[in-house]
């Protein structure tokens, strides 16, 4: 059996020693990356290592450099484009950085602070986001211990947060909408489910106080497509009355147009529907939607940046970082459909 520094085709940190006739040290430490060696060594070493078909076993090296070279991420679920896209951005920025990532999932997990510690013992550092899925004190129990970085959530003053901007372009997708006319809005989100979802619907509120309106209670039901499909069935049957619906996301925006339309209400005419992403769908279903562009793989990626820096102690701006988001005008809201190019 191969050790962690013998390859099955029988080739050893020590042959590519003699080979290039420096001493195991030096190997080691071009095959770390360092710079504390001569240019002459390192070519020396990397032309014996080529000839050799050497490649540093990974278990070998994390011992040497006492890193495991993997970043754990927590997301609550992978349904949904969302969690796609900020798994992707993570990756993708992870794998660019040298570093591998393990992913752990919250749903069905009986003690998750338990699961959490242990994946820690695998891993350089944390991104876990920030919803009720995920406790605070799940968060906060690795405190001091491991880097953590916190996406989509509340900002800590000891603890990184990679976020969107939610409120300024709730507050201002929620004035295009009363801008038509539309005077009994609903917010379709629970905002006991996240940060996020909160802040869009303080928002939504925001919106309303300054048009001297009263903002209604949000309808609070899950991000997912069967409840927007659920909560269409209720305004076709007459149980909820409105004239335009501002989703928390488009997975519940698509759903609800899909079901009013099958239902013979007509989008926008009767019930104008906005959402929250621009995923891909959005901008090809008919009407067209209406909605916020978050860069979610953007999030993703600057999130594995941050822990990479933490794990690295590269110097880091303080205060949470927030990537700008912006109100994607299509025609569902009631606006004309743009030009056929």
């Amino acid at each position: 059996m191969a050790t962690a520094a013998t390859h099955s085709n029988g080739t050893t940190i020590y042959s590519v020693a003699e080979r290039a006739g420096v001493s195991i040290a030096s190997v080691s430490r071009v095959l770390q990356g360092s710079t504390a060696v001569s240019e002459k060594t390192r070519r020396r070493v990397l032309e014996a290592a080529e000839e050799l078909k050497y490649v540093p076993l990974a278990a070998a090296r994390s011992l040497a450099v006492r890193h495991h070279e993997a970043h754990g991420l927590v997301l609550p679920e992978l349904s949904g484009p969302y969690y796609s896209e900020l798994l992707m951005g993570f990756e993708s920025r992870a794998a660019d950085l040298g570093q591998s990532v393990v992913l752990m999932l919250a749903e069905g997990k009986d003690n998750l602070p338990a699961a959490v510690r242990k994946l820690a013992t695998r891993v350089d550092g944390l991104a876990m986001l920030g919803s009720a899925a995920i406790p605070e004190d799940t968060v906060m129990a690795l405190h001091g211990s491991k880097p953590v970085v916190l996406i989509a959530g509340d900002p800590h003053s000891d603890i990184d947060t990679v976020t969107s901007e939610n409120t300024k372009s709730a507050e201002e997708i929620t004035n295009h909408v009363l801008g038509h006319g539309r005077s009994t809005l609903l917010f379709v989100g629970d905002p006991d489910s996240g940060p996020d979802v909160r802040d869009r619907y303080a928002g939504f509120v925001a919106a309303h106080a300054a048009a001297d309106l009263r903002a209604s209670e949000p309808v609070r039901i899950s991000l997912r497509e069967a409840d927007g499909t659920a909560l269409a069935d209720r305004i076709l049957s007459g149980a909820v009355r409105t004239d335009a619906l501002v989703c928390a996301n488009d997975e519940l925006a698509l759903a609800v147009m899909k079901r009013l339309r099958e239902g013979g209400t007509r989008v926008p005419d009767d019930v104008a529907v906005v959402g929250w992403d621009d995923v891909m769908t959005a901008r090809y279903v008919e009407p067209a939607l209406t909605t916020v562009r978050q860069p979610v793989r953007e999030l993703g990626a600057q999130a594995a940046e941050r822990l990479h820096q933490r794990v690295t102690g590269a110097k880091v701006e303080d205060g949470p970082l927030v990537i700008p988001t912006s109100l994607i005008i299509r025609s569902s809201c009631g606006c004309a459909p743009a030009p056929s190019r």
